[in-house]
């Protein structure tokens, strides 16, 4: 029977130097995964613009992004979700009485908000993303603004009980520690892009398995026959079916052939 895993990004295929390093045992894993005739998917939080090449020529057959509010499979859009733009209209303005720093997500990009704090995080990240490519970092000020998801960072001057307030109902408040927040659309996530992947391709829970190492992957685990957490994935690993190794010990590898997907169909 076809397998199919579903993949984190960092922390799981490349590692969180500033190098961003992809193991050579999993560049390995991969292929011989495919060669077998099996199926290999991202799943990220991130949009799909900022899904980088260092990603990409992993060769991958689809990829669930922007916490399954977008996805392609073998370069097809195949699903997407936007909010309204009363939402994000509403949205900005909520973030800026609160008092938080936001990045707003897109599929085709990342927006800022001049209006609004700038605290260390967010500043490192936007940096990042203007030295990837200018185009991907933009203000909520441009013609046709609007988002898919956005993420906050937050401090003891941010109202955050108001803010919790105002996004209920709307999107689901995901605490990924030290004063920052993921907020993804009530309904979505990793779990749920899955879901739309197995549904689309006809491809069993059974047989559909999911690897990474931070707790903003758990939401995977309900919608896979197996869920794998990295050794290096100390907050996940309680919550897993099976640990492999770290990243930089074959943690992927590892994990593929222990799952059987190196043999052939």
């Amino acid at each position: 029977m076809r397998k199919i895993m579903f993949f984190d990004i960092d922390g799981t295929l490349i590692d969180e130097s500033p190098q961003h390093i992809t193991p050579e045992s999993t560049l390995r894993g991969l292929d011989m995964a495919r060669k077998a005739g099996n199926l290999l998917f991202v799943n990220t939080g991130r949009p799909r613009a900022v899904v980088g090449e260092n990603v990409r020529r992993l060769g991958f057959d689809g990829y669930v992004y922007g916490c399954g509010t977008n996805i392609e499979i073998d370069g097809e859009e195949i699903f997407y979700r936007t909010n309204t733009p009363e939402v994000c209209e509403n949205i900005v303005r909520l973030v800026r009485e609160c008092d938080a720093s936001p990045m707003y997500e897109r599929r085709d990009g990342n927006f800022y908000d001049p209006a609004a704090r700038d605290l260390a995080f967010n500043m490192g990240v936007k940096e990042g993303f203007i030295v990837l490519d200018g185009k991907l970092s933009r203000t909520v000020s441009e013609p046709g603004f609007g988002f898919d998801k956005f993420v906050i960072c937050f401090d003891e001057k941010t109202d955050i009980q108001r803010f919790r307030r105002g996004i209920e109902g709307l999107f689901d408040y995901i605490d990924r520690g030290k004063g920052f927040a993921e907020l993804v659309p009530c309904g979505f996530g990793k779990g749920r892009g899955i879901e739309r992947v197995l549904d689309t391709l006809g491809i069993d829970k059974s047989a559909a398995y999911a690897i990474g190492d931070s707790l903003n992957d758990l939401p995977m685990k309900p919608a896979v026959g197996t869920f794998i957490s990295m050794g290096n994935g100390v907050k996940l690993i309680p919550h897993a079916d099976h640990v492999t190794d770290d990243i930089h010990k074959d943690g992927v590898y590892k994990a593929l052939e222990r799952f059987g997907f190196f043999e052939r169909k």
